[in-house]
């Protein structure tokens, strides 16, 4: 079975117990050398639950707290967060380190891995999810480099960075790493809501929903992060795309909260998760025509929100459709990433089609699939806008967060 579709092919028709998110693994070892937290007992330290706790902003009135985002109502009541882990037992990276590829550990870094990739200030970096699979979150920096530098595809980012990812829904967020307008340190809370990560930032306590960027408990409850592009695709097409790339390191080499031991970066700590009917740690059984680890890419506009599944996106090609109003292109990129750009251009909405693997064509000139930028032609240095707000992710958690969904092709 195709990882692009899946996490991974189930292993000896069980699930492995999962690590990540669920902080689960490992607990049968003794040792404390497999899985992906520390062996103590998931349980609240004090300052975890009074964050948990929180159901207004300190220091303010209920009043001036935001009371929904979407079709959330906020805050989110402490009963609807499952405890998977003890806060922090899944390490953030929060001194990350960068080389040109994996040569020198011990560990190799396949081709196919699939990695998240952010370019920005004229520097590209991957970060893999070997390692985040492990560590879920990491805090980066980008330094501030000359304007000169920049292309129009860089776009006006730099500084700190925060890149995030959930196994359990295999969704990825990459965002600044701000607070207030001020630097800050992301950890896991330990917490999931919906299956999904649910992050904490230091300088207030606050509790974080990664798949929707926004603060669901504590002081900043309402308010949501600056989200920065990223794309979710092959090593081996990211480094292709971009030659000068770095990517992350394995720790040792980078650092994490409380200097966690080195994990097993090679062994996939969700074998079997991808393929299951179930769902996040609680085990519970999906229903629906689509299977709920398949790989979609949504799209949310006007009220509407829509689901474009992998398997339909590669049998078409190129999907040229409407969103709520929204006009849109739907494809992959050599990575067999998913990707999706608004297809209006200084006003005309134009119409798609193949141009080879790595290419898309429209009113005389070919657009990059994995950039969405033209490449030549009348529309050469032209971007288009991306289309997507969330990252790609498991149709069941796309679902939990868009209930009124439509599936496209069914």
């Amino acid at each position: 079975m195709d990882r692009r579709r899946y996490l991974t092919a189930l292993t000896g028709g069980t699930i492995a117990a999962l690590a990540g998110c669920s902080g689960l693994a490992g607990r049968s070892d003794p040792s404390g050398t497999d899985g992906a937290t520390d062996t103590r007992e998931a349980t609240d330290t004090p300052a975890a639950t009074e964050r948990a706790s929180n159901a207004t902003a300190t220091g303010g009135t209920a009043a001036s707290v935001p009371r929904q985002a979407g079709d959330v109502e906020l805050p989110v009541p402490r009963s609807e967060l499952d405890r998977g882990a003890a806060e922090d037992a899944i390490p953030a990276i929060t001194d990350p380190a960068f080389g040109t590829d994996w040569s020198e550990f011990a560990v190799e870094l396949d081709p196919n891995e699939r990695v998240i990739g952010v370019k920005r200030d004229g520097e590209a970096r991957a970060y893999p999810l070997a390692i985040l699979n492990w560590h879920e979150i990491v805090n980066d920096v980008f330094e501030p480099r000359s304007k000169a530098r920049r292309t129009e595809s860089d776009g006006e980012f730099d500084g700190p960075l925060l890149v995030t990812y959930c196994p359990l829904c295999g969704s990825g967020l990459t965002a600044e790493r701000r607070v207030d307008n001020e630097e800050t340190v992301f950890g896991v809370s330990g917490f999931l809501w919906n299956s999904d990560l649910v992050m904490y930032d230091r300088a207030t306590d606050s509790l974080w929903s990664q798949i929707m960027a926004t603060a669901i408990r504590g002081p900043k409850t309402g308010e949501s992060l600056s989200l920065v592009p990223s794309t979710l695709t092959a090593w081996s097409a990211w480094r292709e795309a971009h030659p000068e790339t770095e990517v992350l390191l394995p720790p040792p080499t980078s650092g994490s909260v409380g200097n966690a031991r080195p994990r097993d970066y090679t062994r996939d700590p969700y074998a079997g998760y991808g393929e299951s009917h179930r769902i996040g740690i609680g085990g519970e059984e999906f229903e629906g025509k689509l299977h709920p680890k398949a790989d979609v890419i949504g799209i949310a506009h006007d009220g509407m929100a829509r689901a474009y599944p992998f398997d339909t996106i590669t049998n078409e090609g190129v999907i040229n459709d409407r969103v709520g109003g929204l006009p849109v292109v739907v494809t992959t990129d050599p990575g067999d990433a998913l990707v999706a750009y608004e297809r209006r251009v200084d006003g005309d909405v134009l119409s798609f089609e193949p141009a080879g693997a790595d290419a898309i064509r429209a009113d005389g000139s070919r657009w990059r699939r994995a950039t969405g930028e033209a490449v030549d032609g009348p529309h050469e240095g032209t971007q288009l806008s991306r289309a997507n707000d969330a990252s790609p992710m498991f149709f069941f958690a796309w679902r939990d967060f868009n209930p009124e969904t439509e599936v496209y092709g069914n």
